[in-house]
């Protein structure tokens, strides 16, 4: 490992350990509301779950700073799952037995999120797992209850945008794995649906000699644009490639993608020419009353620049404790409360849908 590298990582496990010691706060006058959240700190797309956990810890600093709910103080426990199914498992466990938490928070990633929906402890606990980063879809009767628009959702609004720009051929980008490869098979219906046509295809396995020399045949093909079912990594390494033989066709992705990651694995020049779908409004604007808000508190409480991540992190929060405010429930049992009726609340120009066919809270999309 060089110099630079183990730079990194020190100061990636100390930022993780410092989110991990959050504080936590005790009320004298009633009983604190306990959130817990195992989600990824440390890995390397951990800077995800940093921003989304720093978005979440800002708002409930400024609502236990305005005397909590109803006086009720937010209790907020986070543990660095490290994106790994078994200690995703592990930590929700402890969440759940000896924490009593009266919320989870779900984490990054289909396979850990998969995990704990899985796991013993969570199926026992009668718990719902509330606005995971992820872009698998679970049915609708399972335990889980989304803050952001599905993949697919993400996925239709990005070939809207390319039709609307009269592109039509699309190369398509698959990694290699069972929930990659399901959003495919749903995605050719609806490549069919805008009348697009299938310019190429790329599977990324991790061989970087065979990426390359399907990306360069996709080249060939001409595509009007092409679109990455897949992760960050799986883009990143496709990308590194692309560009070698296609410096100008636009590659999309969804809004899950680590910017800063895919920069270190295809460089500057090959994120260039990319755009990608977004679930919140730009957090560097104050044009909504929640985006100002977002602002003024991050800036407040904490001492870093504002994101994406963070913005959804914080509309999250918001949303969850505007679900204890209709339902005047104190645990996991409000969020099946809110959801069993029709109702749009807004959170300050970003609304929350809440309906019983389906388990989105939000619709937001947008492209950057």
């Amino acid at each position: 490992m060089n110099i630079l590298s183990h730079t990194l990582s020190c100061a990636r496990q100390l930022l993780a350990a410092s989110l991990i010691a959050l504080p936590l706060f005790a009320h004298a006058g009633g009983k604190s509301i306990v959130i817990g959240q195992a989600v990824d700190l440390s890995s390397q797309n951990g800077s995800i779950g940093r921003d989304y956990v720093a978005g979440i810890k800002t708002y409930f600093d400024s609502l236990n700073a305005a005397g909590g709910i109803n006086g009720r103080k937010v209790e907020y426990i986070v543990r660095d799952d490290q994106g790994q199914p078994d200690l995703a498992v592990a930590a929700t466990t402890e969440l759940i037995e000896r924490d009593k938490a009266d919320f989870l928070i779900g984490g990054v990633g289909d396979d850990t999120t998969q995990a704990v929906l899985n796991s013993a402890a969570f199926k026992h606990s009668g718990q719902v797992l509330y606005a995971p980063l992820t872009g698998a879809e679970q049915g609708k009767e399972t335990h889980v209850l989304y803050w952001r628009p599905s993949y697919m959702q993400e996925m239709k609004y990005i070939f809207g945008y390319f039709t609307k720009l009269g592109m039509k051929d699309v190369g398509v980008v698959v990694q290699n794995n069972a929930a990659s490869q399901e959003a495919f098979n749903t995605l050719q219906n609806e490549i069919k649906a805008q009348g697009m046509r299938i310019a190429g295809t790329v599977r990324v396995a991790g061989n970087g000699d065979q990426i390359g020399r399907d990306a360069a045949k996709l080249s060939q093909s001409k595509p009007s644009f092409v679109i990455v079912v897949g992760d960050t990594i799986a883009t990143g390494l496709f990308l590194k490639e692309f560009r070698k033989t296609n410096p100008q066709t636009f590659v999309a992705g969804t809004s899950l993608t680590n910017l800063g990651t895919l920069v270190e694995l295809a460089g500057p020049s090959g994120v260039k020419w990319t755009v990608f779908s977004q679930v919140v409004p730009n957090p560097n604007s104050s044009a909504s009353p929640i985006q100002a808000e977002h602002q003024s508190m991050m800036k407040k409480y904490r001492d870093e620049a504002v994101s994406s991540l963070t913005l959804e992190g914080f509309a999250a929060a918001k949303a969850l404790v505007k679900t204890m405010q209709q339902t005047k429930r104190y645990n996991y049992e409000a969020l099946g409360d809110i959801v069993a009726h029709n109702a749009n609340i807004d959170l300050g120009g970003l609304n929350m849908v809440c309906s019983p066919t389906n388990n989105h809270l939000s619709t937001y999309l947008d492209i950057a």
